[in-house]
């Protein structure tokens, strides 16, 4: 807001503006001789400063600087609270005398106060003035009062309760005290691992100090309540060998939303497979016998998603990092993050939003937001190739033609040159021959580019098991020693997968770690 000495301007200028001290205004008057024109500007000056510090900052400012004098406590209860209730200031400049208690220009007949919109409109302006100028000012600042705040909270706590209300009595419920008396107030040397938004941690809770894995949310995504019931929800009807069971969940208004899982101590299977080599000798290959007892169980765990539960569950995040090795080598599958229920089987709809980790995208998800069973289905046949032949989805350090793991097995998978694909690490034998065929001929059926000719899995885990796969005949293409995208109508879906790895290969040149969540 400025002034000039003929008359007055609509400008408003920033708060933060810093205003010059009544000194500099007024200047030293001690031995100097005023004219008309200096007396009339230091009264200018004089009202200026007056109207902007006793009348302007008195509102604006916040009431924490205003705490000294009783009157200035009474401002912080009547202007303040009005800010904050209605979130806007109003500036009433009106001409003609309306009060004598306003401060008046001596150059101008212009008189302006500071009040909200309820005194605004107590006012019976219409007959007290001949005109007026009604200038609103929105000092929104996009931030709640700390009083809306809280009941919005507690809304959402009390919508989320209601949601969750029909598994809870199956599930145990902490404290949040509880959960960082379990984490040692989340410290860093418990961390699990990092999700997009999420953070997992390692703790102990109860009297038996009993190991658990306590996943926490990211407070600040908006998204945060929806996943959590949504998880909590699916993961809590989960009773599988296969699964880690979800153990309990703590809800805190202030301090956010966190799932208690099982812990698993032997860690995760991309550790083993791809965990960086300490030592002389280097982390210790997982024996071929390890391989196929951790592909059969993921395979059992999957099944069971699609077709053990009383609504098919897609996960949408099958990968090495969210499968945990137990002590006995027994797989595990875990975080239910990302997983949504589907109407049946093979019965696909489509996502607004594809979220996942690259490399294990199924082509029809990645491009086109379609979801089925069948997502799950490709995303097992990297896991299997990963097993087979101990390589990353997607690894810019190798050579042309090799960074994408499909786009490099598949040419081999078409050929049956089994000890090609296989890791340096493994011995091809005549004992571990059978079950490295039946992976191969698995994982070449899971990543079929084509939705449609891909098997679902239980016919996968018939193939492992070394099962009658007469089932598949109607897909020849994924018999071995027959072309996995022979057919007319699939040379398009080549291309698009090459367009999938580019789009991969972006994400793992930003990012170190390849857990990239794209929206």
């Amino acid at each position: 807001m400025g002034f000039s000495r003929i008359g007055f301007t609509n400008s408003i200028e920033p708060l933060n503006t810093s205003f010059p001290s009544k000194a500099e205004i007024l200047g030293t008057t001690e031995d100097r001789d005023y004219d008309e024109t200096d007396d009339a500007e230091v009264k200018f000056k004089s009202f200026l400063y007056k109207m902007i510090w006793d009348f302007g900052l008195a509102c604006l400012v916040s009431p924490r600087r205003r705490r000294n004098s009783g009157d200035e406590q009474m401002v912080e209860g009547n202007c303040g609270g009005n800010i904050l209730e209605h979130n806007k200031a109003w500036l009433l400049a009106e001409s003609g005398g309306c009060g004598a208690e306003e401060p008046h220009s001596v150059h101008s007949s212009f008189r302006f106060s500071f009040c909200s919109q309820v005194e605004l409109e107590s006012m019976n302006v219409n007959n007290s003035c001949s005109s007026t100028t009604v200038l609103m000012v929105n000092l929104d600042n996009g931030l709640l009062s700390d009083s809306k705040s809280r009941e919005l909270k507690w809304r959402r706590i009390e919508s989320l309760e209601r949601s969750i209300s029909p598994v809870v009595h199956s599930l145990i419920r902490f404290s949040y005290s509880e959960i960082l008396s379990a984490t040692r107030c989340f410290s860093k040397g418990r961390v699990l691992g990092r999700g997009a938004l999420s953070c997992v941690f390692r703790g102990r809770v109860g009297f038996l100090r009993t190991a658990v894995a306590i996943k926490r949310l990211d407070k600040e995504d908006k998204e945060c309540s929806k996943a959590f019931c949504r998880e909590l929800m699916i993961a809590s009807s989960l009773h599988n060998q296969y699964i880690v069971p979800l153990v309990g969940f703590c809800i805190d208004a202030e301090e956010g939303l966190f799932l208690v899982y099982k812990y698993v101590s032997g860690g995760s299977l991309e550790r083993y497979l791809h965990g960086k080599k300490t030592g002389v000798k280097g982390r210790p290959a997982l024996p071929w016998s390890a391989r196929y007892k951790v592909a059969v169980g993921i395979a059992e765990a999957v099944g069971y998603l699609h077709n053990g539960t009383e609504r098919c569950i897609v996960h949408r995040d099958i990968k090495p990092s969210n499968i945990l090795i137990s002590s006995k080598k027994s797989p595990k599958l875990c975080d239910f993050g990302l997983a949504t229920w589907t109407l049946a089987p093979s019965v696909p709809f489509l996502c607004k939003t594809v979220k996942g980790t690259f490399g294990y995208l199924a082509p029809e998800y990645f491009q086109h937001g379609k979801v089925s069973d069948k997502t799950d289905v490709y995303a097992l046949g990297i896991v299997l190739l990963e097993l087979i032949t101990g390589r990353k989805p997607i690894e810019s350090k190798r050579g042309p033609g090799e960074e994408n793991l499909v786009l490099w097995a598949k040419p081999l998978l078409q050929q049956g040159a089994v000890e090609k694909l296989l890791d340096p690490q493994l011995k091809f034998t005549e004992k571990n021959s059978n079950q490295i065929s039946r992976m191969v001929q698995a994982a070449s059926a899971c990543v079929n580019s084509e939705e449609s000719r891909r098997p679902n899995v239980d016919e996968i885990i018939a193939i492992l098991r070394g099962k009658d796969p007469s089932c598949l005949s109607r897909n020849k293409a994924i018999l071995p020693g027959n072309s996995i995208d022979s057919c007319p109508q699939l040379h398009r879906s080549r291309s698009e997968m090459k367009s999938h790895f580019a789009l991969a290969m972006l994400g793992v040149e930003f990012e170190d770690d390849d857990h990239i969540h794209c929206r």
